[in-house]
């Protein structure tokens, strides 16, 4: 089963979750509804939305097997729902997160139903503006979900998304608004941008990924492959472990350089005991195991209490 082989890829690439997606052809478009411009580009075949997805269409047995394949390669399974009946079988199957597709942000029987069988939601926003996302928060919380609990993922829907429309510091702006964790569902080519979005603070990464781009399939173009997959994930670790907990101070790593780096209160030339130390006999070299250079006032216009060699780390 390729969804298994997918499975594998995320699991050696250290993903957090897999996540697919659950629904009823029937139930999510009308046999007339037309693809998106880039589907037909991608999957030119002469079919309709409905026909492209009748195909993809996950039962609840691999809906089982699946969350059961996961469990055995250690990687946590989640899917999206995209109706009512879908829903349902999520919940049942023990599902506790919601994940909200962007084209549902203004469905509100849908947001409704959601909210009141997931204690956590994830929220995706792509084509919506502030006020749409406003409006959908506030049926998700009258639901009684805790703010606490929902992630708002700033996203484009354009697939590639242009780099010039990513927009990524509206994921900043969306925490601003809302005092909701954020994150980015990606679009882009490449694994730069959600990559940047770790560094600005997102704690969700979507990502679309494929055993091989140049599978049928309206989604395969704009897709990590396995190996871009893993560069990703190690490399949001990375970003993960260089933010730190933002208190500045320094690390285990380079205190051992501040003798060899900093600076101490040296003599310039040589020093007779009773001098008083002056800007003519008195300077600043490496290393800082000695007098700070801070304290230059404090020694200036002192009498030095021995000799002193030219160099040699002043004392009092």
């Amino acid at each position: 089963m390729l969804a298994k082989k997918l499975i594998d890829a995320a699991a050696d690439a250290s993903a957090d979750y897999v996540k697919f997606q659950t629904f009823k052809a029937e139930k999510l478009v009308t046999k007339f509804a037309d693809k998106a411009a880039y589907q037909k580009k991608n999957d030119q075949k002469e079919e309709g939305q409905f026909g492209m997805l009748k195909k993809l269409e996950l039962s609840e047995n691999d809906h089982i097997e699946l969350i059961n394949y996961c469990a055995s390669k250690k990687i946590k399974f989640l899917s999206t729902a995209f109706d009512g009946d879908s829903i349902f079988l999520l919940k049942k199957l023990g599902i506790t997160i919601g994940k909200i597709p962007s084209g549902e942000i203004t469905n509100l029987p849908y947001l409704r139903l959601m909210t009141q069988l997931f204690p956590e939601i994830i929220l995706s926003t792509g084509m919506a503006d502030t006020e749409e996302i406003a409006a959908a928060l506030h049926v998700i919380t009258n639901a009684g979900v805790n703010k606490s609990h929902i992630t708002i993922l700033h996203c484009n829907t354009e697939y590639p998304t242009p780099i010039s429309d990513v927009n990524l510091l509206a994921m900043l702006d969306i925490q601003k608004h809302f005092a909701t964790k954020v994150g980015y569902s990606d679009h882009t080519l490449g694994i730069e941008v959600p990559v940047a979005a770790v560094a600005l603070g997102a704690s969700v990464i979507e990502k679309h990924f494929t055993l091989d781009r140049k599978m049928d399939g309206p989604d395969h173009a704009a897709s990590l492959d396995p190996d871009e997959l893993k560069a990703m994930v190690d490399a949001i670790r990375n970003i993960e472990k260089a933010l730190g907990d933002g208190i500045k101070k320094p690390s285990p790593s380079e205190i051992k350089n501040k003798i060899i780096a900093r600076k101490s209160i040296v003599a310039a030339k040589k020093i007779k005991k009773g001098e008083t130390f002056s800007e003519e006999n008195l300077t600043v070299k490496r290393p800082g195991n000695g007098i700070s250079p801070m304290q230059w006032d404090e020694v200036k216009n002192k009498k030095a209490s021995k000799d002193f060699e030219e160099d040699e780390l002043i004392v009092l």
